[in-house]
């Protein structure tokens, strides 16, 4: 089988979870014996077009420039050209494609032309809907293309994968598709690479955080309004009434920072809550391991790689029951989940945490079992293939896929 896989986001230029889900799944799946070429086409913001060889993956990094002005609907769509006429050399030099994947609408117009031109089966995974992240309300006009774009892609698709039931659920409502085409793959984690940290004397890099004998909550992720950081600052007073030892650090960035900053100082917890802003991969690890609880309070989650890091690093956590991060974390069997959007609920799940250690530190070896055993990449891999495979066999047949990955 040869690929053609598409995406917005590939290292260096990752922001969220579509460029880490891609950095892991591209070199798996071109390591398959069924795959005899992967070809990943990607935007190459600021620099040069170049082709990178590893072994069986060809990464194609195609010149694109930044957006000049605010339109990003006609910025994405000129970069769709640019991505499109790569693809369209990559066929001539390599040979046509079995299967087209395509990562979000942002890549979504290259994929439906290029499969509509040249007769090639299109898979695209849904990472997140816009009609989603802002449950259900369509403000302004880019929210509304991007939305007609997303429904476009999806039933243009012959397959879709999405990594959760709840973002199945929410495509098959939204794009009115029917469920037998939507496949449920779950993000993975690569957890060997906190295997040495679990050995390691961290203790120093911990206080640099909290003392020995505080209490360290460690959330990491996009300081926006779906990611509920707010509601872990308002949090904090209720967790520090009952442990006094806790200690709060916020790693990275976004446009709520200021605000929480404010809240912060206004809630009198500037020696209790910290926002450290970015860290680096080595230091964001480091934490997740040091941690004695990891909290992520999201109002939408298509996933939550975050959670699934967190499990991998063995330490207790406490999500949100809300979208895909109820498929990582199971109540009461690899952490906590609370209600959404509820700061009371939010408080209550860090307690239960910190309050039973012993009890949470059983949940968290169950969890580190399930990640390296349960989201292995080269499991995703295989799964992904199979559902590839699935749907050029319903091309060729000219039938509906109908796929057979777990609902």
């Amino acid at each position: 089988m040869r690929l053609l896989m598409l995406s917005w986001e590939y290292p260096p230029h990752v922001v969220g979870g579509l460029g880490q889900h891609v950095r892991e799944l591209a070199p798996e799946l071109a390591a398959l014996e069924r795959v005899s070429q992967l070809h990943l086409v990607v935007p190459h913001f600021e620099g040069q077009d170049a082709l990178e060889r590893h072994d069986k993956l060809y990464v194609h990094r195609v010149a694109a420039p930044l957006p000049q002005n605010g339109d990003f609907y006609g910025y994405v769509y000129g970069i769709n050209q640019l991505l499109l006429r790569r693809m369209q050399a990559v066929a001539d030099d390599f040979g046509r494609p079995d299967l087209v994947h395509a990562h979000d609408w942002l890549v979504g117009f290259a994929a439906q032309t290029f499969c509509a031109g040249h007769e090639v089966p299109l898979l695209v995974t849904i990472h997140a809907t816009e009609r989603g992240r802002w449950r259900g309300h369509l403000g302004d006009h880019l929210q509304q293309s991007i939305d007609c774009a997303e429904r476009k892609l999806a039933q243009s698709a012959h397959g879709i994968v999405v990594c959760s039931r709840a973002m199945a659920h929410e495509v098959v409502e939204f794009f009115d598709v029917p469920g037998t085409k939507v496949a449920v793959i779950p993000n993975g984690v690569r957890a060997e690479r906190f295997a040495a940290l679990l050995e390691e004397d961290l203790s120093e890099f911990r206080r640099r955080y909290a003392a020995p004998d505080e209490l360290l909550v460690f959330y990491i992720g996009r300081l926006v309004y779906e990611k509920g950081a707010d509601l872990l600052v308002e949090a904090a007073p209720l967790v520090l009434a009952k442990v006094p030892q806790a200690r709060f650090v916020l790693a990275g960035a976004g446009p709520l920072r200021e605000r929480l900053e404010r809240r912060v100082a206004e809630l009198g917890l500037g020696d209790r809550v910290r926002l450290i802003g970015f860290v680096s991969d080595a230091d964001r690890d480091r934490l997740y391991v040091a941690a004695d609880c990891c909290v992520f309070p999201s109002r939408y989650e298509p996933f939550g790689m975050v959670a699934l890091e967190s499990m991998a690093a063995g330490t207790p956590v406490v999500v949100a029951n809300v979208g895909g991060l109820g498929t990582a974390v199971v109540h009461e069997e690899t952490g906590v989940t609370v209600y959404p959007d509820n700061v009371e609920s939010l408080a209550w799940g860090i307690l239960h945490t910190l309050q039973d250690r012993e009890a949470a530190q059983e949940r968290a070896e169950v969890a580190l079992f399930a990640a390296r055993h349960c989201f292995a990449w080269s499991h995703i891999a295989e799964r992904t293939q199979q559902v590839m495979a699935e749907v050029v066999a319903a091309a060729l047949s000219n039938a509906p896929a109908v796929l057979s990955a777990p609902r």
